[in-house]
């Protein structure tokens, strides 16, 4: 039972990193309409700068802060590249963010190489109900609830976050009361660069990363983001967390190798479902 439940909060903390990428997948697409298949790269590009900081000798909390505001930096460009002309459809913009994530392959060859690189996290282990548990898991954990609920209240109670919001409900509405629809669709890709951000520079120390790690992310990423329906913040943390249970327990009780197979047929299993379900689906707010 002791190793069930050391498995169980593993799981839980490798999921709170999908949610992480999916949430980013759905504030960008509650907002724009688009798909951004490149959420992945942001966490790969704010763990591998995370990890440059640190050898450069920046204070370890400083590094990431500034590894986090990278991914910020690169969801905006991406945000530019992908809506920057007006009227561009959902679908080009789809495809334009697929074209940079590849673009963005070369580019982290280039700069850190083709090798995995880690990032020290908190070190030693806490007995959590007689259950051993590593410091970096909860701090996952933890600062990934406290994001959620930030998000949460960013989307419910704020200016901006209702702004967002109404450009997502009505394009056209939001441009006659004269809200820049163009302008909330790059903060909302920044807002995905931050979100893939705070999931790189958490899950670098638990996991090596390297330049096509964004597979497996976008991969667990879309299936939470799915399983609210790409609209819902808190589903993706659902989502996320039940993906990344099923992922462990089918690594620690079976073949590790047919992880990632669990996990799309995990996203198949959503798609379908949530196509059942579809046409009872109604809009909602966080």
């Amino acid at each position: 039972m002791t190793q069930f439940l050391m498995f169980l909060i593993n799981g839980i903390a490798i999921g709170c990193g999908f949610a992480l990428v999916g949430s980013g997948l759905v504030a960008v697409y509650r907002i724009t309409g688009v798909v951004n298949f490149a959420q992945g790269m942001f966490a790969v590009v704010a763990a591998l700068s995370a990890t440059s900081f640190v050898a450069m000798g920046i204070w370890h909390g400083l590094a990431e802060l500034i590894a986090i505001s990278v991914g910020g930096l690169a969801g905006l460009i991406t945000g530019v590249i992908a809506v920057g002309k007006r009227g561009t459809q959902p679908l080009t913009a789809l495809l334009v963010t697929l074209a940079v994530g590849f673009l963005a392959y070369a580019v982290e060859v280039l700069v850190w190489g083709d090798h995995p690189r880690s990032l020290p996290g908190l070190s030693g282990r806490i007995d959590l109900l007689g259950v051993p548990v590593q410091r970096q898991y909860l701090l996952v954990i933890a600062v990934t609830a406290v994001v959620f609920v930030l998000l949460w209240l960013f989307f419910a109670r704020t200016y901006l976050g209702k702004v967002l919001t109404a450009c997502a409900s009505n394009p056209y509405a939001a441009r006659v009361v004269g809200i820049d629809v163009t302008r909330m669709a790059f903060i909302a890709f920044a807002l995905g660069g931050v979100l893939g951000g705070i999931a790189g520079v958490l899950i670098a120390p638990l996991r090596p990363i390297s330049f096509d790690t964004d597979v497996s992310l976008i991969v667990g990423g879309f299936a939470a983001a799915i399983f609210g329906g790409l609209t819902r913040p808190m589903m993706a943390l659902l989502g996320g967390v039940l993906l990344g249970i099923t992922e462990t327990m089918i690594r620690a009780y079976g073949n590790a190798s047919f992880a990632t197979m669990g996990a799309l047929v995990f996203l198949l299993v959503i798609m379908i479902w949530q196509a059942a379900r579809r046409p009872t689906v109604h809009k909602e707010s966080v």
